[in-house]
């Protein structure tokens, strides 16, 4: 099934930049797929995940730039924001015929949301949301709103307010939280979409390899920050941008110990880059409102030698041997926190001394799903956590895993952050992961 999702070397695609290897859509080509996976997702996603969570009827409301997260992945590509007081209708009717979707606003909503109120003849628009409610006569309403998962929580107070007051008894009684159907719309992949996340995570890959090489560093000259900032640069030269600030932090022979909290929590400081150093680059693009994010590693070698040290060859082993780990225990049906208590009960077992924070990925970053860990919640995550794992998702899966360098005199921590798609049966990387260290010589050839 993977190898029908991923024919890269036949997209109609081609490059208008030269910094990646991987195809980049035009702004204009982009804007036409988008809209297109927009509309496969309404036609062969959205319909099974409504039957799933048994609703008959979605509404997704927002005001111009107050914009629920969900009514972003739904709107056409050149919308940047809500217009006025965008209230979006999706039904499912009992007939199996296809979802009915409706903008009761001043506007049709692209191609896929029928513009179905007519001021003029209604000038109260939750009147005629009211209406368009009454006619379908649903048994399920399903609004965003959620305690615990803020993807699915984007309703403001006021919209709730003005709804609850709109309803009549009779429907405002069948209102229910939408959570579960709008964590299986964010987190469920289409086809189209995995036809092009691959390309998407070699971009990254492309970037962090060229960061990660003397056409960038010049060792006992560039710094970390040199190295963060040519990544926002060349992100944005290719027409992308970033989700979050990347990081470019260093471990090296010294007294300096691992701090967990310093890791995860601050920025590292401007650090010049030496030989010897061992590099590591947090770092995530968008490309097709997709998100990518990565972390890999890299050695700068002393004069005269030509690979990494062996102690931190095997390190780098032990956290690759912790990803097989984690993987082969993605299960449908499965939590997070029991994933993440098998995976690490097996690694400890072997020896390892894990670290797990694993991650949902798709039109968000951390992206909703069920939470595999965090860096600071090792024995669990409550709620977010305890959610099961569907197919067609894509995950993070980053982690990492500590080991002595025994030329070094101390404990250091290899954290690697890859891209997977999980089809319901096995995991995927989507454009392989890391297994070798990025060499930068000490000094430029």
């Amino acid at each position: 099934m993977l190898s029908k999702l991923f024919p890269i070397a036949m997209l109609a695609v081609f490059s208008i930049y030269s910094v990646s290897a991987a195809p980049i859509l035009s702004m204009q080509e982009r804007s036409e797929l988008i809209d297109r996976i927009t509309k496969q997702r309404f036609e062969q996603v959205l319909p099974d995940i409504m039957k799933r969570e048994n609703i008959d009827m979605w509404i997704v409301m927002s005001r111009e730039y107050n914009e629920d997260p969900i009514l972003k992945t739904m709107l056409p590509s050149t919308w940047l924001s809500a217009r006025r007081h965008t209230m979006l209708v999706i039904y499912r009717p009992q007939d199996s015929r296809a979802l009915e979707t409706l903008a009761v606003a001043r506007y049709a909503v692209g191609d896929i949301f029928e513009k179905a109120w007519d001021k003029e003849a209604q000038p109260d628009q939750w009147q005629a949301l009211v209406k368009i409610i009454k006619q379908r006569n649903p048994k399920r309403i399903a609004i965003n709103t959620s305690e615990e998962f803020a993807l699915a929580d984007g309703m403001s107070s006021t919209e709730y307010a003005n709804l609850m007051t709109a309803l009549p008894d009779t429907f405002a009684s069948r209102v229910v939280t939408g959570e579960k159907l709008a964590i299986g719309w964010l987190e469920t992949r289409s086809e189209l979409e995995m036809q092009h996340y691959p390309i998407l995570t070699q971009i990254g890959h492309d970037l962090i390899a060229k960061a990660f090489s003397n056409d960038v560093i010049t060792p006992n000259i560039t710094t970390t920050d040199d190295v963060v900032w040519w990544l926002r640069d060349q992100t944005l030269e290719l027409g992308l941008t970033n989700w979050f600030h990347p990081t470019v932090s260093i471990q090296r022979a010294d007294d300096e110990k691992f701090d967990q909290i310093k890791a995860f929590s601050k920025r590292p400081g401007e650090n010049v880059i030496r030989p010897g150093d061992l590099l590591h680059v947090d770092f995530g693009i968008t490309y097709l409102r997709l998100n990518t994010d990565q972390q890999q590693h890299a050695y700068v070698l002393k004069e005269g030698e030509t690979d990494a040290p062996e102690d931190l060859k095997r390190a780098l082993a032990t956290a690759n041997r912790l990803q097989d780990i984690l993987t082969s225990n993605f299960k449908l049906g499965r939590t997070g926190n029991a994933i993440l208590k098998m995976s690490r009960e097996q690694a400890i077992e072997e020896g390892i001394t894990p670290s797990i924070y694993t991650h949902p990925l798709g039109l968000h970053g951390h992206a909703a799903g069920p939470t595999i860990g965090m860096w600071d919640a090792q024995e669990g995550v409550p709620v977010q956590g305890d959610y099961p794992m569907y197919g067609q998702t894509v995950y993070s899966i980053e982690l990492n895993a500590a080991s002595v360098v025994n030329a070094w005199n101390k404990e250091i921590r290899i954290m690697l952050e890859e891209d997977a798609f999980f089809d319901g049966r096995e995991v995927v990387y989507l454009d392989g992961r890391q297994k070798a260290f990025h060499l930068i010589s000490a000094s430029k050839q």
